[in-house]
């Protein structure tokens, strides 16, 4: 491929003995993986019945290289949301980040959602998790990968990190800072981000970088900690944001990444910084099987103070068409916070603050909508229920052509009793469809539908 040649100067000139392997790492062919989804199945039972070829990633438990050729898109499995598609080495941050079931964590740039996926996963449903991206279309795949993916407390927004700070004053536990940057990883994966390179250059990413990072610590609380991380090799926007960061804020401390899995240390020396950088990492796509990020894990230390926003969100009692829907259709009780934005219904985590004129896109798991007399599930409901959960299934098995007609949109000719039903995949539900006594009725959501 053809590189920029300001771009093969710089890394020169950084990279010394080591320029040539790197060059030539361009040549192979690009990473492919895919992270298991653990909030719907154990790693050691998808291994069981995938029906890919796997080796495991070595910086993440649940993340597998899948080999070329293979399309891991086009399987009922991923329409289950089994499993997430991901560069390897994107794999790393969320990985790094000790995330625990309880924390409360903020995906600071989080669009389109890999990375908060992993971080739910890690919350196993207890804790809350803020998802933010500020670009409107970008959201739009992160609101579709929370849903896909069975996540019940998410709060979806779309805003500043300055605005978000007003909302949130010292309240996560784990902050992640995916930074949009120059993208200097991505060239072999996407080559059109050779050519944003050469029209922007990497002084506005850096300039956005300091911004967003301005805004952290305002809301990360004391013992709370801070994961940074790019996909792109620059200094400037790697150990120089860094170095900048700990230099205004002296209560924070780089903890170390270990090294033992291929990572390289940080390098000081190209931004006269502390060698503290040295504890942050750096993944080489001549020194593993990635295409390459950089990452710096912090914790932060005691504050003079802390603030803290105690009173939540004023529960409601659940709607009657929705308890009369639950009473017939599932098998299980739906109890906690609830709230209606737009004769939509959803469950919210614990613990939240007032967020009244914030952009919020979603607000927990979204139930479904109450209509004129009656209550119609979403797909988000579905997909964060588990078969036994339902009243009335239909499971059909991997092999069988009638669950990629479902994926497509189809009525299928099936008899059984009348009501809403939870169509499965090997056990994993996938959507909501309405049996007539004859018919199912589909209720798969169109911008999801199985392409050919």
């Amino acid at each position: 491929m053809q590189l920029p040649i300001d771009f093969l100067n710089r890394m020169k000139s950084l990279l010394g003995d080591e320029y040539e392997d790197f060059i030539r790492s361009y040549d192979g062919s690009k990473y492919q993986g895919l992270r298991i989804n653990t909030l719907k199945i154990s790693v050691d039972e998808f291994q069981k019945i995938s029906p890919f070829s796997l080796k495991p990633i070595p910086w993440t438990k649940d993340g597998f290289y899948y080999e070329e050729g293979e399309r891991p898109a086009k399987h009922p499995y991923y329409h289950a949301g089994l499993y997430y598609i991901q560069e390897p080495s994107a794999m790393a941050p969320a990985s790094v980040l000790d995330v625990v079931p309880g924390d409360k964590v903020l995906d600071l740039c989080a669009a389109p959602g890999g990375k908060t996926v992993q971080l739910a996963a890690k919350l196993k449903d207890k804790g809350i998790l803020v998802t933010n991206d500020i670009n409107l279309q970008r959201v739009k795949a992160l609101i579709k990968n929370v849903e896909l993916f069975g996540i019940k407390n998410a709060i979806v927004t779309n805003e500043s990190p300055e605005k978000l700070t007003r909302y949130f004053s010292r309240y996560f536990d784990k902050i992640l800072v995916d930074a949009p940057c120059s993208g200097e990883g991505m060239f072999r994966k996407d080559e059109k981000m050779v050519k944003t390179w050469e029209r922007q250059g990497i002084e506005p990413y850096v300039t956005m970088q300091r911004s967003i990072m301005d805004c952290v610590d305002g809301m990360l609380d004391a013992d709370g900690e801070l994961l940074y991380s790019t996909c792109t090799f620059s200094p400037e926007e790697n150990e120089g944001i860094i170095e900048e960061f700990i230099s205004n804020h002296e209560n924070y401390m780089i903890r170390p990444i270990s090294k033992s899995l291929g990572f390289d240390e940080g390098r000081p020396q190209w931004v006269s910084g502390s060698e503290t950088l040295r504890g942050s990492a750096r993944l080489w796509p001549h020194r593993l099987e990635g295409e390459g990020h950089f990452l710096a894990w912090l914790k932060k230390g005691h504050d003079s103070f802390r603030e803290i926003n105690a009173k939540g969100t004023d529960a409601i009692k659940p709607p009657k068409l929705f308890t009369a829907f639950v009473e017939e259709n599932l098998n299980v009780q739906l109890e906690g916070c609830f709230e209606i934005h737009n004769d939509q219904l959803y469950l919210l985590p614990d613990g939240l603050p007032p967020l009244k004129g914030l952009k919020i896109l979603r607000s927990g798991w979204l139930l479904g909508s109450l209509k004129k007399d009656r209550f119609e599930p979403s797909q988000a409901m579905a997909m964060a229920l588990s078969r036994k959960d339902a009243t009335r299934t239909v499971n059909f098995k991997v092999s069988d052509p009638m669950i990629v007609k479902y994926l497509k949109g189809e009525t299928l000719d099936i008899e059984g009793e009348k009501g809403w039903t939870l169509v499965c995949v090997d056990g994993f539900p996938v959507g909501w469809a309405k049996q007539t006594g004859t018919m199912l009725k589909n209720y798969y959501p169109p911008a999801w539908r199985w392409i050919d």
